[in-house]
């Protein structure tokens, strides 16, 4: 086994360690990500995946006109600046005081400034039924050991009849090697096998963690926390769009999903006889 193999594994981790891993990863990539990424992101625009759908298209949300927003793993925000746009009252959050700092200033560039929150995706600093919608596009769910207590958060922070939806990496993904070439196309994990992709130092200490649920099982957190799922997004790979992020590129992205978008809502309150 190589070094570089060493480092990388699929194993159990602790919620203390994953949540030190992946803030320190943040803090400290926030920079090289925002370089890489952020022209494609933009300062105001909202992208669900690395397939280029955008919100203005998909309208996943619903109208958000004078409707109270909460965006969970902001990042540089720019998808709450993008909401602002809409007439929406929003709220960003995010774990990472580095990626934090690129969204102020990705406020500082376009002018338009919302509330940042530095907090817990499993503990969100707000009172019961603030918020009527509750969005995060690659953020908070897959980087927590317990994502069914997100799911519960956010139920919690939700009004009645408020919406929740959240994009993620396409669970088949984690069948495969994170190799957007042909190394990407053969089945090398089992489905079922749910142990996080880590990443740790010589010392075995993890640095960064990634976490796999499988379709039903998020239908399962949903369902649990008391949402009503309302649709599960696959966008396919548009034609015209050559680009690589990561794992995505076209030649995968024409085979099989790279990102699964769960809409749910919960259910509006119900007067009593």
């Amino acid at each position: 086994m190589t070094d570089e193999e060493s480092r990388v594994t699929r194993r159990t981790v602790t919620d203390a360690e994953s949540r030190r891993a992946n803030r320190g990863w943040w803090d400290q990539d926030a920079d090289d990500y925002q370089a890489e990424h952020g022209p494609f992101l933009g300062d105001v625009d909202f992208v669900w995946c690395p397939e280029g759908l955008r919100e203005s298209d998909a309208r996943l949300l619903g109208d958000v006109r004078g409707r109270r927003v909460l965006e969970l793993g902001c990042g540089a925000a720019a998808v709450a600046r993008w909401l602002v746009g809409q007439a929406a009252e929003v709220v960003a959050t995010d774990l990472s005081a580095g990626m934090l700092r690129h969204a102020a200033a990705g406020a500082d560039r376009s002018g338009v400034r919302v509330p940042l929150v530095q907090s817990d995706a499993m503990a969100l600093p707000f009172r019961d039924g603030s918020f009527d919608v509750v969005c995060t596009a690659f953020g908070a769910v897959p980087f927590v050991t317990d994502s069914g207590a997100v799911m519960r958060e956010v139920h919690r922070v939700l009004r009645p009849g408020g919406r929740w939806a959240f994009s993620v990496t396409h669970p088949m993904r984690w069948i495969f090697l994170d190799d957007p070439g042909e190394g990407g196309l053969r089945a090398v994990h089992s489905y079922f096998d749910r142990r996080p992709y880590v990443e740790q130092d010589e010392s075995g200490t993890p640095t960064y963690v990634e976490q796999h649920r499988t379709l039903g099982d998020r239908i399962r957190e949903l369902v649990a926390a008391g949402f009503v799922v309302r649709d599960v997004v696959e966008p396919e790979w548009p034609a015209g769009h050559e680009g690589v992020w990561g794992q995505w590129s076209p030649l995968r992205g024409r085979l099989f999903p790279g990102t699964a978008i769960f809409v749910s809502d919960k259910p509006a309150a119900t007067g009593t006889a």
